[in-house]
């Protein structure tokens, strides 16, 4: 017997707009979701000597109209909860009756507020100098980090063990939500590229939230485009009958307009971001959850554990496999022959017309455990001639990777017993490797879930920028424009402003940022918006020679 139990033009500078380049045309992708169900009835039906009638083909999904203009930085408009948060929780939002009573006592709502304009800094605590007469723009693209994209019917989830300050992440109210929020970015940053261009988007990491198979490809098919995406496993759910208006329903995503580059998170090659894939493999395509898991096909997709609907595109994804997943969409999105040969996302490339170089760090340790993990061998194998590399062909060089320095560990794991990795550098032997090039502007980073800004400062080396941007999968769900200036005076500035995603005509993303603000009022989930002068920023660096 089954047992369940539910428990205009925008720029960061005035008066400055970006010129558009040509673009190669961008390949649609093609992602077509069938119902296990329906698969197994149709085969029963086969085999018991039926006649079967295939059922009727679903319409396609009708695409949401463009946005209409820029979306606003927040350097011209913020938001924030309308509520208090709670203190201490007094209501779990992960129960359906709770989080209904806190969404109609107007937990859920924002308020807009006054744009929050750019913090200057230097690494030295001087003012800035003033800028030359031919100061230009050398790139402008999208820093967007931890989407965290889950399925959230798996029996692999852990979400009894969400607890305010300490599991925060969990359970999350919207991750039901979070194609569809993740598919609003999308529509925001192509909006914001008609207006004044974007060269790229830049992952920062944790893109799933478990190395499921299945999210992996939700993810990859919403930033490439698709006719049809349907963010359902298991049983083929529909909370609320007809198309289109519900977060199980199939929709089309427009995928972004410009290149995507690939960065990996922990959460990208650990179960929950944490366990290492292969002692976790039999759960994710089992059928009992023992850590608590939602149910669609229940009001308000409570909490359950017992038995679900097991679905084997929940397959867990080791690291060579996702690098095969990951290069084999659109462009491949920086991982190619070499990267998959390599077994890990080191690369680098060029931003067309300037000197600017990215060298992207693949900093998840497959032992286990959320901290990043640097070992010698890369820094011998790869970072340090891509460094020597940057420097001979003076590139100044962006540093990208999902762990910021602080967040490095030794790859040990306390949880499962893993002890240190041999061959692990620690975070001062890392930051004096990065200070001993003049050439390097800034690490961008992502992990914390919270805006920041950290100046680094080695004994005896270069000081340069770390830069942390907060997560889409958590409040304030924000990504961060990035602009680099060649100043004229001597001088780069790296200007970074927060994003909100726009909603317009899609009432499925606006009830998914609703929830999400729940999570953090009702005082389950935290709030990344950090220092007001960590948000949006200009960050100040001598010109490399």
């Amino acid at each position: 017997m089954s047992q369940t139990r539910a428990v205009g033009v925008t720029t960061l500078g005035p008066g400055r707009r970006r010129i558009a380049r040509a673009r190669p045309g961008r390949p649609a992708a093609r992602f077509f979701l069938t119902s296990l169900a329906s698969l197994a009835s149709l085969a029963l039906a086969a085999c018991a000597g039926e006649e079967s009638i295939a059922p009727a083909p679903l319409p396609a999904p009708v695409p949401l109209p463009a946005l209409r203009g820029a979306p606003p930085l927040t350097t011209a408009r913020t938001w924030a909860p309308r509520a208090a948060v709670a203190d201490p929780p007094d209501r779990n939002p992960a129960v359906p009756a709770a989080i209904e009573q806190m969404l109609a006592e107007g937990y859920g709502e924002l308020e807009s507020g006054p744009g929050q304009p750019l913090a200057p800094a230097t690494l030295d605590d001087t003012p800035p100098p003033p800028r030359g007469e031919r100061s230009r723009l050398l790139t402008r693209f999208v820093h967007l980090a931890d989407t965290q994209l889950a399925d959230d019917e798996s029996p692999a989830r852990l979400a009894l063990f969400d607890s305010p300050g300490v599991f925060a992440s969990a359970f999350r109210p919207q991750e039901g939500h979070e194609c569809r929020i993740l598919n609003a970015a999308v529509r925001t940053i192509n909006a914001l590229h008609r207006s004044t261009p974007i060269d790229f988007v830049l992952l920062g990491g944790d893109n799933a939230d478990s190395a499921q198979t299945n999210e992996i490809a939700w993810f990859s098919a919403i930033l490439d485009g698709a006719e049809r995406v349907e963010c359902d496993s298991g049983a083929d759910d529909d909370p609320v009958p007809g198309p289109d208006n519900d977060p199980k329903d199939p929709f089309f995503a427009e995928g972004l307009l410009m290149p995507w580059r690939w960065v990996t998170g922990n959460h990208d090659v650990l179960h929950q971001g944490n366990f290492p894939v292969h002692t976790r493999a039999e759960l994710a395509t089992g059928s009992w959850s023992d850590g608590g898991t939602r149910d669609w096909s229940l009001p308000g997709a409570p909490v359950i554990t017992g038995n679900v609907v097991p679905d084997p595109r929940r397959a867990l994804l080791s690291r060579p496999d996702l690098l095969d997943r990951v290069a084999a969409t659109g462009d491949g999105h920086g991982i190619g022959p070499d990267e998959r040969a390599y077994g890990k996302a080191f690369y680098e490339f060029d931003i067309q017309d300037t000197p600017l170089r990215v060298i992207v760090l693949d900093t998840a340790a497959e032992t286990g455990g959320p901290n990043g993990v640097i070992l010698q061998d890369d820094v011998d194998r790869f970072i340090r001639p891509a460094l020597d590399r940057a420097k001979r062909e003076r590139r100044w060089v962006i540093l990208t990777s999902h762990h910021a320095s602080r967040s490095l560990g030794d790859g040990s794991f306390a949880a499962t017993g893993t002890p240190a990795v041999p061959g692990a550098i620690d975070v001062e032997a890392w930051q004096s490797l990065v200070g001993g090039y003049d050439n390097v502007l800034l690490h961008l980073a992502g992990h914390t879930h919270v805006h920041r800004v950290t100046r680094v400062s080695p004994a005896g080396g270069h000081a340069y920028w770390e830069l942390e941007t907060s997560a889409l999968a958590d409040y304030p769900h924000q990504v961060r424009v990035i602009e680099i200036w060649d100043e004229d005076d001597g001088f780069v500035a790296i200007r970074g402003a927060a994003l909100d995603y726009a909603v317009d005509d899609d009432p499925i993303a606006a009830e998914g940022r609703r929830r999400a603000v729940v999570d953090v009022t009702s005082g389950f989930g935290d709030d990344g918006r950090g220092e007001p002068s960590w948000r949006n920023v200009e960050l100040w660096i001598a010109r490399p020679d």
